[in-house]
């Protein structure tokens, strides 16, 4: 154990009063310590990550960006952007943000009135997919002034009841037809306060980065 010079009037030191123990201790006693010590670096670092804000953002033909929370990064699904997620002490999935491509066929007219025939085939698709889902609801929304279709629904994740809500955005260009889909899942009983798919984001920490998300 390296011991740190210092004054007489100051000691003896920490270093001091350990050093005798530590040479005396087995190679493998120390190596116990060490690897103990950097254990602990590693949680506390973690913690101090969970405490700040983090930020995605992402280039290209549609850009993106948003900040989190008390999430953590994973391995989006195939094809997909991103994804942030958070389980529960029992490793289960209690909260999930992801971000994926969308592409609306051609079309003529107004987007607004395209989003809701696209949306038929697209809640479709989540039906063939995945046989837990059933859809509570869906209709014209906006994510931060910009407009939006919304699908509330649940499914399950591994056994586990989940409130789904997806939301389709194009932005508002003339004939945009690329986008993002956010999909959004949180654990029935999470959050107290979150009792249906359609309040999914409005007040847990998957609220932080709807309400952040800026397309664009």
């Amino acid at each position: 154990m390296v011991v740190v010079p210092i004054k007489p009037e100051y000691g003896p030191t920490l270093g001091h009063l350990l050093a005798p123990r530590w040479h005396a201790a087995s190679r493998a006693a120390r190596r116990t310590v060490v690897l103990g010590g950097a254990a602990l670096l590693v949680a506390l670092v973690a913690a101090v990550l969970t405490l700040e804000n983090a930020s995605y953002s992402h280039g290209g033909s549609v850009p993106f960006s948003f900040s989190y929370r008390d999430l953590y990064r994973v391995a989006p699904d195939p094809g997909g952007y991103v994804k942030v997620q958070r389980h529960s002490a029992n490793g289960a999935l209690a909260e999930s943000f992801a971000v994926d491509p969308l592409l609306l066929p051609p079309y003529t007219g107004e987007l607004s009135a395209e989003m809701p025939v696209f949306a038929a085939s697209y809640i479709r698709a989540l039906g063939r997919r995945d046989s837990d889902f059933e859809l509570r609801g869906e209709g014209k929304t906006k994510v931060n002034g910009v407009p939006a279709y919304d699908i509330f629904y649940t499914t399950s994740v591994d056994g586990r009841k989940m409130f789904g809500r997806d939301f389709l955005l194009l932005g508002e260009a003339k004939g945009a037809r690329e986008g993002v889909a956010i999909v959004i899942l949180l654990a029935s009983g999470a959050s107290p306060s979150i009792t249906s798919p359609a309040e999914v984001a409005t007040g847990s920490t998957l609220g932080r980065p709807l309400k952040s998300f800026s397309l664009g």
